[in-house]
């Protein structure tokens, strides 16, 4: 059964790991590769991913890219989500502290961001907008 608006985008606002797809040129299959991402219902969904990255290149050169999250339980659920690239800036250590408290532990957070600060090398933020939605909620299976 198809989710609501409501549903798709409370469901996507929860902290999974997304499966980032985007079109990696003539012959060639889309790259898809986890990630992280940062979303709040009604807004634009951004990701932070290494300024020299392949990921970004290709997101550069498409112009718009997509996300597809799940989850196995209680329900198997998913929402796909789809839509051109508004802007690529420059990461700030907010945002890197923000995304990371969104997925580690309270405790693991500022370690981690202190090291990804010095070790990961440049990062950027990439925020779509979500123009097409696919979503379902396969009940019990």
């Amino acid at each position: 059964m198809a989710l609501t608006r409501e549903e798709r985008e409370q469901f996507l606002a929860e902290p999974h790991i997304a499966a980032l797809a985007v079109d990696a040129g003539e012959g060639r299959a889309p790259l898809t590769v986890p990630i992280w991402y940062q979303y709040a219902p009604g807004g634009d969904v951004w990701i932070m991913t290494g300024l020299d990255s392949r990921k970004n290149r290709l997101i550069g050169a498409a112009g718009r890219f997509s996300l597809m999250v799940d989850r196995v339980e209680p329900t198997v659920r998913y929402v796909s989500v789809e839509g051109p690239v508004l802007d690529t800036t420059p990461a700030t250590i907010e945002q890197l502290r923000e995304i990371s408290a969104r997925y580690l532990p309270a405790g693991k957070v500022e370690e981690y961001v202190d090291s990804a600060w010095k070790n990961h090398g440049a990062q950027v933020v990439v925020r779509m907008r979500p123009e097409r939605w696919v979503s379902s909620d396969l009940g019990s299976v």
